[in-house]
């Protein structure tokens, strides 16, 4: 009796094993993990933030990102701006050496400690500027450039102006106080994104963590350059009004992002609120390529051309910003109706509209991938007609 029991036993446990391979897989299938919402960016102790995805210019999160507010040293990232073109441009060379008036000795603030009448290299003024945020440096190449600070501050606009700094005017080089020197989050991390990108060769004086020179060793007051590894760059700043800003930028794998932290209460401040600004736009957003230069998206018909039809797609590489894991990224095209012959290289003939889900992310130009000239007289007499009756 005992062993008939037993026996039961192990065929009723043999079925439930059964069971459990044939249905398991069905069940797993029928209870979909859940989707988490992403949380709020975090409530950072700052008069005014932004974060920016550096590739797509797509905004994470902000506070205030267009009140107008004193830059102080954050204005130094103009005045590289305008010195990095001009080293571009090879009106001013790294290893020229520029004589220090007595005017840019004088300046207050932060100091590289340059001496008057004599001279210094470029290529350490920049690192001046950079490093140790010497007000006195920055003068230096001002008026190197452009003759006075005023008459480089007017260079400083002009370039604002260029690069859609709409809130922005700057009346010095070096951020010490004005009534009429601002600028914002916003137009900050503008600047920021074209430094990166239109000077990728000098970008590398923002992550160097000390200067020394004339004997004096002074460190870099970006603390996250001590503190996280990805962070290379770029620019603190401090006034009595404007309190601890911080300009920081960070890469991890293939993404970049951009934070802006104005009005802080320390220099510690500044820093934790802007690693909690990279740390979460790392942890919850990806960006994705949706295109790549010159590769064709579709083709469209031409007419009373050479050719019959012309290949459509981005003149350029094009990224989106979207939420990590759950970007449902979809695209249309709109073309022109008709596209009549001559077509020219990269000519606008509609548009890429991509979306995540219902909102629109972007808005591409679908450009011509190729030209197509003018067809002979009897196609394009044809056409004609086609078209009419079209």
């Amino acid at each position: 009796m005992r062993s008939r029991d037993a026996l039961f036993a192990v065929l009723y446990q043999f079925r439930l094993l059964i069971l459990m391979l044939f249905l398991a897989p069905g069940l797993a299938q029928a209870v979909p993990s859940p989707v988490l919402p992403i949380p709020a960016a975090p409530d950072i102790g700052a008069r005014s933030y932004l974060l920016m995805d550096y590739v797509s210019g797509q905004i994470i999160a902000s506070r205030a990102p267009n009140e107008r507010m004193e830059p102080a040293s954050l204005t130094k990232l103009m005045s590289d701006y305008v010195v990095f073109n001009e080293l571009k441009k090879g009106r001013l060379k790294l290893d020229e050496y520029v004589t220090v008036s007595t005017h840019a000795w004088r300046t207050g603030g932060s100091r590289m400690f340059i001496e008057p009448n004599k001279p210094v290299k470029v290529v350490d003024l920049i690192q001046g500027m950079n490093v140790v945020s010497g007000n006195d440096a920055t003068v230096a190449l001002a008026e190197r450039i452009a003759g006075s600070e005023s008459a480089f501050a007017d260079l400083m606009n002009a370039y604002a102006r260029m690069l859609g700094m709409r809130n922005t005017h700057f009346t010095n080089p070096t951020g010490l106080p004005d009534p009429n020197h601002y600028t914002t989050a916003y137009d900050l991390s503008l600047l920021a994104r074209a430094i990166i990108r239109d000077f990728p060769q000098y970008y590398r004086w923002y992550s160097q963590k000390s200067f020394t020179y004339n004997n004096i060793t002074q460190p870099n007051r970006n603390l996250l350059l001590d503190w996280d590894p990805t962070v290379d760059g770029m620019k603190t700043g401090f006034t009595d009004k404007a309190q601890y800003c911080l300009v920081a930028t960070a890469k991890r794998t293939d993404m970049r992002l951009i934070s802006v932290v104005l009005g802080t209460d320390s220099p510690k401040a500044r820093a934790q609120q802007a690693q909690s600004l990279l740390n979460y736009g790392f942890r919850f957003y990806e960006s994705r390529k949706l295109y790549s230069a010159n590769q064709p998206v579709t083709k469209v018909k031409v007419w009373k051309g050479s050719s019959d039809e012309v290949k459509i797609g981005a003149a350029h590489d094009y990224y989106v910003l979207v939420p990590r894991g759950r970007g449902q990224i979809s695209a249309s095209v709109q073309l022109n109706p008709q596209v009549i012959a001559p077509v020219k290289k990269h000519q606008q003939l509609g548009t890429i509209i991509v979306r995540n889900g219902d909102k629109v992310l972007a808005r591409i130009p679908a450009v011509a991938m190729h030209g197509v000239s003018e067809g002979g007289l009897i196609a394009r007499t044809i056409d004609t007609v086609r078209l009419r009756f079209q």
